[in-house]
């Protein structure tokens, strides 16, 4: 039982950091500088994706999971270290 817990709150911290990831990750002000949109749409040419957007969705996505990796890894890190001491 004391497994399960452990592990639904792995899960539920990894989910909670991706969710406070996603509206605080970000490089692009909103609304897009024109500078900007060009260069997403000519990647999105490249890649063929008819819309930039599909493109900026999947490319955000990414880099908060991997943000959000990260900080979990960090957080298992200091909370092993942390046990370790006791």
């Amino acid at each position: 039982m004391a497994t399960l817990v452990r592990r639904v709150f792995k899960v539920a911290l990894f989910v909670s950091l991706f969710c406070l990831a996603v509206p605080y990750v970000h490089t692009y002000p909103w609304p897009m500088p024109e500078s900007q949109s060009a260069i997403w749409w000519c990647v999105s040419r490249w890649l063929d994706i008819r819309d930039p957007e599909d493109l900026y969705f999947v490319v955000w996505v990414t880099i908060d999971l991997l943000v959000a990796a990260l900080v979990y890894l960090a957080l298992m890190r200091l909370w092993r270290h942390y046990r370790a001491k006791q």
